[in-house]
């Protein structure tokens, strides 16, 4: 069979000989092109990829100051710009030879995180040299080329709103190319040793054809060479001479069913011996082929294992002329894998839109080309449609224009430039709200997911009505302070009417003084806990709505609530305390209960400092006093705690029995 082929061969290889060189230099050529190419595109992504970072890094750290202002928590000293830098920055922002400075209204360099050299107390421009125009214009100078200490750098700077502050994120081009440096060489690298190796592989194969003596022995390593190929690739020659009745199979044939090819070409009778009797049709091939009814075959045949059972095997062949004879040549593959991967991958599909069908949610699938792949039923309730109006393939537009159209659209969240992958909430006629996600797949599709959320808007409609309650009763707290200083004011003039009675109003004045200092001090533990929650809750810092962790904070906003009511009865009673009629109200008081209440209220003053607070009470610990006064006692002296207390330290409020008695 190889006997033709080699005959062509030797007849063409002179022809070989003197292409081969220009082969391989055409080869290396395009080779070394390709690469030239890749790295200088390469050389620009990273320098844009570099600019784009350091423009939203410095973007995120000018945002980082004025949220902190806006938050009423300023900065006000470089010690609490560098924290807040650490903080807002991600880890490997001053990686690659990058820092970032902050300054002032006056040009001035308050605050520097990264850099290898202190850099505060100097002038920006001069510091920055060329970088005049970042400095004047923030972010809308973009990423420009600076100089810093005669190096070049990039620099991109962006303003605070609020504070007169700027931010500047400088890069050293140097650390920033250094990768692809590094990759120039080795592609260099790289194509001289693929260079070398062809120039040796030329030699090897020029060396070879040469050696025609050992013609018949690379005749055979050919041959075995492609019985290996065949066997990895789990296939097979095919011929049959259908004169003769003779059938040629490769040694891979034979390794494929298990048998020993002690001889490579089968009788008529010993290969239908072999296939299944439901497919041993090889008479009928046999006629149509010779009567040249067909040109080709390709079958499936089931053909025995040498292990007794059936392997699945496609058969491709087409006639042949040769030396007078028709043969059937061509390959036969094993598929049995195939056919199993085939009932896997149906099985698979089909739980795949059951558990679609299954979920209270609408799902659909659209391609590259915006058209419909799959969907749900869900998906056609959602938009008031039906399968006939909607089928498979229906391009979005087509879609937009006859599903059912919404009375009110938000766009919670749109990324990415295309505005394939966004997050909009729609309010349908009925008065439902729907939340439609669209995520982007790698294949350049689109994947919408949409969910009823009404519950989801009660909520945050419930959740606003309740901040408007809290601001008309801190303007109610506030009109009674002010009252409380107008009686102050009217008992200094008392004290002015009455010398006889001075002494004993002075001593009034100052405890009412005293007291309205601590009810001051009082109302604003709470009011920030108040504050810090709902603010967490309205920004969705862990998700959507109806997260536990809001559930949390809805109690601890309750609580702080609580807590304002009773500093306004003390409020109250205090002409009850001055006349002498306060009277204590003692209960059990379980310690363990109310220190958590205590360390909950002032949580979110701790965790601005970063400082831990434990509790060492056990819970079967009570205490006969007025609960009231004591929660009191044990806020301030907490507050005091945190706020006398360093930076990442620790608060520890501990009790215990001695004598019976609780402390």
């Amino acid at each position: 069979m190889a006997q033709p082929a080699l005959q062509k061969l030797m007849r063409i290889e002179p022809w070989l000989k003197r292409s081969v060189p220009v082969l391989i230099f055409v080869f290396l050529l395009v080779v070394m092109s390709a690469r030239a190419l890749w790295l200088i595109n390469e050389r620009a992504e990273v320098d844009n990829v570099g600019r784009a970072s350091l423009e939203l890094m410095a973007g995120r750290a000018a945002n980082a100051i004025t949220s902190a202002e806006l938050t009423g928590f300023p900065v006000t000293s470089a010690g609490d710009i560098e924290r807040l830098l650490i903080r807002e920055l991600p880890r490997n922002a001053i990686a690659d030879g990058r820092y970032f400075i902050v300054a002032d209204a006056a040009n001035t360099v308050i605050a520097q995180r990264g850099g290898t050299t202190d850099r505060r107390g100097l002038d920006a421009p001069t510091l920055l040299e060329g970088g005049q125009p970042l400095l004047l214009f923030g972010t809308g100078a973009g990423v420009g080329s600076i100089t810093v200490d005669d190096v070049p750098y990039l620099g991109a700077c962006a303003k605070a709103v609020t504070g007169g502050l700027t931010a500047c994120a400088v890069q050293s081009r140097d650390a920033l190319m250094a990768g692809w440096q590094s990759d120039v060489s080795i592609n260099i690298a790289l194509f001289a040793a693929m260079a070398g190796t062809m120039l040796v592989l030329l030699y090897a194969y020029y060396a070879q054809i040469s050696r025609t003596s050992e013609a018949d022995q690379l005749f055979e390593d050919m041959q075995q060479s492609v019985d290996t190929a065949l066997q990895r690739g789990h296939c097979g020659l095919w011929d049959w001479d259908l004169a003769r009745g003779r059938i040629y199979w490769s040694r891979s044939m034979f390794a494929m069913l298990g048998y020993d090819a002690a001889e490579e070409v089968l009788s008529f009778h010993q290969l239908g011996a072999l296939i299944h009797p439901d497919d041993n049709n090889l008479i009928d091939i046999a006629e149509e082929a010779v009567s040249e009814e067909i040109s080709s075959m390709d079958r499936h045949l089931r053909m025995r294992h040498a292990d007794g059972h059936f392997v699945r095997m496609r058969v491709r062949t087409e006639i042949v002329e040769r030396a007078g004879s028709r043969h059937l040549v061509g390959i036969a593959v094993d598929v049995s894998e195939q056919d199993r991967l085939k009932q896997i991958s149906k099985r698979t599909s089909a739980n795949l839109t059951a558990a679609l069908e299954s979920t209270s949610e609408s799902f659909a699938i659209w391609d590259a080309n915006d058209r419909l792949v799959l969907c749900n039923k869900k998906f056609f309730q959602f938009y008031g449609l039906t399968p006939d109006t909607l089928p498979i393939g229906t391009p979005r537009d087509q879609f937009m224009k006859i599903m059912r159209q919404p009375i009110h659209e938000i766009v919670i969240q749109n990324g990415g430039h295309t505005g394939r992958s966004r997050t909009v909430q729609r309010q349908i006629a009925d008065g439902r709200w729907l939340q439609i996600n669209d995520r982007t797949t790698p294949d350049g599709g689109t994947i919408s997911i949409g969910a009823d959320v009404s519950k989801l808007k009660q909520e945050e409609e419930k959740a606003l009505q309740s901040e408007q309650q809290l601001m008309a009763s801190m303007e109610t707290l506030s009109q009674m302070q002010r009252k409380e200083q107008e009686k102050a004011e009217a008992l200094e003039e008392l004290n002015s009417r009455f010398l006889a009675e001075k002494e004993r109003a002075e001593a009034a004045s100052q405890a009412k003084t005293e007291f309205l200092a601590n009810v001051s001090h009082e109302l604003r533990t709470p009011l920030n806990a108040i504050l810090g929650f709902s603010q967490m809750m309205q920004q969705q810092t862990y998700g959507p709505l109806g997260s536990d962790k809001y559930d949390e904070y809805i109690g601890d906003i309750h609580e702080s609530g609580a807590f304002l009511l009773n500093v306004i009865n003390d409020i109250l009673q205090v002409s009850r305390i001055e006349a002498g009629t306060f009277e204590m109200e003692c209960e059990d008081v379980n310690l363990s209960e109310l220190a958590s209440e205590t360390v909950q209220m002032l949580a979110v003053q701790a965790e601005q400092k970063n400082i831990s607070v434990v509790t060492e009470i056990s819970d079967g610990m009570y205490l006969s006093a007025d609960r009231r006064a004591l929660k009191q006692i044990l806020i301030n002296l907490l507050s005091n705690a945190v706020k006398f207390t360093g930076d990442a330290g620790q608060v520890t409020i501990r009790a215990k029995c001695v004598g019976g008695k609780s402390i």
